[in-house]
C-alpha cells in the first residue's frame, strides 16, 4: 500500500526564498532502507509508476544510505538497486552502516561492532548457513564474509557518493556540521552527526535532505527534511519527491503497519 501525504512534525515556517530543484529536473530522496527488500520494491514500483504518471523530466533518484543491517533482506536491497540503476539514474550515498560493513571485511574491531548493531542481518542475508554462523570465530567469518559476499556488492557500495546538491537541496546520509563549507565536511560527520545538526535551527544555505536519525513521521523544516521513518522496525519506508518548488511523499507500508494506522 502506497499513501501519498505531507506531513510536519512541527509549524512550518516559510523560507524567506524559493528552494527549488532546477526547470526540467525531477527528483525522488529514498531515506534508510536497511535491509527491507519488501518494502524497497514497492516504493521502486511507486516512484516509477508517479514518475511516469508527471511528464517528461530528467529524474533523478537518490538513496540516502543505510541500504544495509537489521532488516532481513540486505543482499537483495543492494541488489534490487543495482539493477533499478540499469533502467534508470540512481545515485546512492554512503551511510554509517556502509561504511562499518565495507570496514568489517579488513578490521576484526569493527565487525564485532558491526554484528552488533544489524551486521548479523546483513551478513545471514549472502550464503552463509545460520547453524554454521554461531559456530564461527570473528577470524573465520571474516573470511566467510569475504567469499560470500560478491565483489559487485562490495564495489557498489565503495562507489557510494557522501554528498549530493541540486538545485537549493543538498542530499546527505546524517546531516553536516552547521557553519563548516562543504568542501571542509568531515566524512565522520556527514555519515554519524545527529544532535548537532538536527537541533540546529539556522540557514545553511540550502535544504538539507537527510535520513539517519529516525523519526515517527516526515520531519519537514525550513532548513532540513528528515525522512527516516525507521523501515525496519516501524515498516513504513517514504520517498521525498522534488521538481520545481513542489515537494511531495511516498510511503510503502506493510502489513502491520497498516494495521497500526486502522486502529489509530
Amino acid at each position: 500500500m502506497i499513501r501519498r501525504f505531507r506531513q510536519y512534525l512541527a509549524p512550518r515556517a516559510e523560507p524567506a526564498r524559493t528552494v527549488a530543484v532546477p526547470p526540467g529536473e525531477r527528483v525522488y530522496a529514498v531515506g534508510d532502507i536497511h535491509g527491507r527488500l519488501d518494502l524497497f520494491e514497492q516504493l521502486i514500483a511507486a516512484i516509477d509508476a508517479d514518475d511516469a504518471a508527471r511528464g517528461s523530466a530528467r529524474t533523478t533518484v537518490i538513496l540516502l544510505g543505510d541500504l544495509v543491517d537489521r532488516g532481513p533482506d540486505s543482499a537483495g536491497v543492494i541488489e534490487a538497486a543495482r539493477e533499478w540503476g540499469r533502467r534508470r539514474t540512481v545515485r546512492v550515498l554512503a551511510g554509517n552502516h556502509e561504511e562499518m560493513f565495507l570496514d568489517s571485511f579488513e578490521r576484526l574491531e569493527t565487525l564485532r561492532h558491526f554484528l552488533r548493531y544489524g551486521g548479523k542481518e546483513t551478513v545471514l542475508s549472502y550464503p552463509i548457513d545460520p547453524a554454521t554462523y554461531r559456530d564461527l570465530s570473528l577470524e573465520e567469518l571474516q573470511q566467510r564474509m569475504r567469499a560470500a559476499v560478491p565483489r559487485e556488492h562490495r564495489e557498489f557500495l565503495m562507489n557510494a557518493e557522501d554528498w549530493i546538491r541540486i538545485g537549493d537541496y543538498l542530499f546527505v546520509h546524517a546531516g553536516i556540521r552547521p557553519g563548516v563549507p562543504m568542501a571542509e565536511q568531515r566524512l565522520s560527520d556527514m555519515r554519524w552527526i545527529r544532535d548537532r545538526f538536527i537541533e540546529h535551527e539556522g540557514d545553511h544555505g540550502f535544504v538539507v535532505v537527510h535520513g539517519h536519525t529516525i523519526s515517527d513521521e516526515v520531519e519537514e523544516l525550513p532548513n532540513r527534511i528528515g525522512i527516516d521513518t525507521g523501515a525496519f522496525m516501524s515498516g513504513r519506508l517514504t520517498a521525498l519527491g522534488l521538481e520545481g518548488s513542489g515537494r511531495w511523499y511516498l510511503v510503502a507500508r506493510d502489513a502491520n503497519a497498516r494495521a497500526d494506522d486502522q486502529a489509530a
